[in-house]
């Protein structure tokens, strides 16, 4: 593959084939040479997706992750009002719903009785909150389930939860992880630029205490993965630095486990659909989702081995592609995804793991299970393959849906500031 693309080289940009000489040999990427990879075209766009692919070949090798995992988003009532959020409920709305501990619970202990290794427990931030809430719901879980991992809480929410509990950050961190708080969602970054934040997100976390939440994590032996949100307001400078402040956090900590691009998923989000800002785009372009992903695989080399593609805003085909443009992770099967669904994104709130097996063999590729910090729990590189439970559900409505949790009476949020 290496001859080929030294071949390829000799008839590019000679700018960009010394940016992609570099990197293979290793080098670390500036944000402006990230920015010319940005700029490509024909022949060199392409050497961007074979380099990608390149280094994603000797990092990891030819394996595609997955995990098995279900979504529990407690609650969509919200005190914020982000402009690309359409989960979120003001806690005057009638579709804003809770869900009680033991549901959570009973979610949880579903999940795991069907093969999942993980819960990922994020929501809204509702008024009134007690602060020790976030812990109450994990002391629960690992109560019932002991060996399941809680992948729990970005940053935002970290910082909610330690502003009512009136406590710093770092002990606020202590009592998650006594609590059963394994991991961190590195979510609530969207892109790393206070400016663009004030626009699409105002009074949503900052970036430097984004930044002092994760850190104090790591530090306290809590990994987190990282995310970037793209295709909105942001331009390829805001990417690439944002991937830049990724790198420098990880140089410092190496408490990633993972980067996640996020496509903008445009269709309900509420900055969209009312034109609140001048240029905002409907998602990333398919240029730029493969580059995005590319650049990031190339920008981490060195840092960050798993590049994580989201099959729910990019859909099967799409991922299949990722696969081939610097990504290694499927991410996880998520069972109740309402993001994006609420979002408009229509692929769906589960994938079963044979599906997740069968587009990576597609592609030639060999499939594996992992757990939250990538450890490979099975290998699939034989031709026999059983079920797992997941994959014997043939009625998924048993899960329920976002679109009918928002019309459950018994789960409807209780406002704590009417009599």
């Amino acid at each position: 593959m290496s001859n080929n693309i030294d071949s390829l080289l000799k008839n590019s940009d000679s700018f960009v084939a010394e940016i992609l000489n570099n990197a293979l040999s290793d080098k670390e990427v500036t944000a402006k040479e990230g920015v010319r990879l940005y700029n490509t075209a024909g022949i060199d766009f392409h050497l961007v997706g074979l380099v990608a692919d390149e280094i994603r070949k000797r990092r990891v090798g030819d394996t595609v992750t997955y995990v098995v995992n279900r979504n529990i988003n407690f609650t969509n009532v919200c005190i914020k009002q982000c402009g690309f959020c359409a989960f979120s409920r003001d806690f005057r709305e009638e579709e804003g719903y809770f869900l009680p501990t033991e549901e959570i619970v009973r979610r949880a202990k579903e999940a795991y009785q069907l093969g999942a290794t993980e819960v990922c427990i994020q929501a809204g931030l509702p008024p009134d909150m007690e602060g020790d809430v976030y812990e109450n719901i994990c002391r629960e879980i690992k109560k019932e389930i002991p060996d399941i991992h809680i992948h729990g809480f970005s940053p935002e929410e970290v910082l909610y939860g330690a502003t009512r509990s009136n406590t710093t950050i770092r002990d606020y961190l202590k009592r998650l992880k006594e609590s059963g708080v394994d991991t961190l969602p590195g979510t609530a970054a969207e892109i790393l630029d206070q400016k663009l934040r004030d626009k699409i997100s105002p009074g949503r976390i900052s970036v430097k205490d984004w930044i002092d939440v994760i850190k104090t994590a790591h530090s306290l032996g809590i990994n987190t993965t990282s995310t970037m949100m793209f295709g909105h307001l942001e331009t390829p400078e805001d990417r690439v630095n944002h991937i830049v402040k990724i790198r420098e956090i990880q140089k410092e900590t190496g408490g990633f486990t993972e980067f996640v691009p996020l496509n903008f998923i445009h269709t309900e989000a509420p900055m969209y659909k009312h034109q609140l800002h001048d240029g905002i785009k409907h998602g990333g372009t398919g240029n730029e989702v493969l580059l995005t992903h590319a650049i990031a695989r190339i920008m981490l080399n060195n840092y960050i081995d798993n590049i994580q593609m989201s099959w729910v805003k990019e859909g099967q085909k799409m991922s299949q592609l990722l696969l081939m443009w610097g990504a290694n992770d499927f991410g996880g099967t998520l069972i109740n995804e309402s993001i994006s669904t609420s979002a408009g994104s229509n692929y769906g709130q589960l994938i079963k793991p044979k599906e997740i097996r069968r587009l990576s063999r597609e592609i030639g590729r060999i499939p594996a299970e992992r757990n939250t910090h990538y450890k490979i729990l099975k290998k699939y590189d034989s031709g026999y393959e059983p079920d797992d439970e997941l994959d014997k559900i043939s009625d998924l409505s048993k899960f329920g849906s976002y679109a009918e949790l928002i019309k459950i009476n018994k789960f409807k949020y209780k406002n704590p500031r009417q009599d």
